[in-house]
């Protein structure tokens, strides 16, 4: 820089970012999709040469963004995509949002609620409404479950492609465990979320606290992928079935759908 020349005069620099705007359409447009899709895909339709997005995907997949399925040869999200859903969720919207529709729903079942995001192979709690008499639960604000264990992990776990939950949970390592019940390996867990599509509610039976239950309900975002779940717990005395319960929890799942996206 010449001596004569002060720094608020020098031009500001205009750098040239096409790679990042590539990468922030490709995320995009794979949020967008029901699940996996083949790199000719996007390419074609973002109109971006077929190296570059092979270039950028294999670095997407490094840091966790984006997961390749082999036997497909197809491409999806990744489990740092969806920590960042879930850290948007926790700032703030999805809880101001949903602390009333739980309390509402506490009201009217007469059971604790709790509202949580999916974190990689884990559910973060963001909301908790406490039923007067019943037992403080672990599902406190800000604690961390293995999703595959919790009715609400259950429910948005079904609503993901099989693919990103193989991707999820690819071999028993991934499987955590807390009282010996609960799936153990992939088989079990397909077939879990299997029931769990059929009957439209996932639940939960002493898998995190001995004694306890729940059911939980996936809420959607505007394509259909699993924004958070609702679930409301009872006692395993109690003379609960989560059937009887089911019509409150998605009646407060579909009303926070509403709120978040209009519909």
């Amino acid at each position: 820089m010449p001596d004569n020349v002060s720094p608020d005069e020098v031009p500001e620099a205009r750098p040239q970012v096409p790679a990042a705007d590539q990468t922030l359409r490709i995320l995009t447009f794979l949020a967008h999709q029901r699940g996996p899709v083949a790199a000719q895909t996007i390419a074609t339709h973002l109109a971006i040469p077929r190296s570059t997005v092979y270039h950028l995907l294999a670095a997407l997949e490094q840091h966790g963004f984006v997961v390749h399925v082999p036997a497909e040869r197809r491409w999806g999200l990744g489990v740092a995509a969806f920590e960042l859903a879930g850290g948007y969720a926790r700032q703030a919207p999805l809880a101001r949002l949903g602390r009333p529709l739980l309390a509402d729903l506490v009201d009217r079942v007469g059971e604790s609620a709790h509202l949580a995001v999916m974190s990689g192979r884990d559910v973060v709690y963001i909301v908790e409404e406490r039923a007067p008499r019943r037992p403080a639960l672990v599902t406190d604000v800000g604690v961390r479950l293995p999703a595959h264990l919790t009715a609400t992990g259950r429910a948005m776990l079904a609503a993901l492609p099989r693919e990103q939950v193989r991707a999820l949970f690819p071999d028993a390592a991934a499987f955590a465990d807390r009282t010996g019940r609960g799936p153990r390996s992939p088989g079990e867990l397909r077939e879990l979320l299997r029931v769990v599509r059929t009957t439209g509610w996932a639940t939960e039976d002493g898998e995190v606290t001995l004694g306890l239950r729940s059911i939980g309900i996936a809420v959607h975002d505007h394509v259909g992928w699993p924004t958070a779940a609702i679930a409301v717990t009872w006692p395993a005395e109690a003379e609960r079935d989560a059937a009887s319960l089911a019509p409150a929890v998605e009646h407060a799942a579909r009303e926070l759908t509403r709120r978040l996206y209009g519909r």
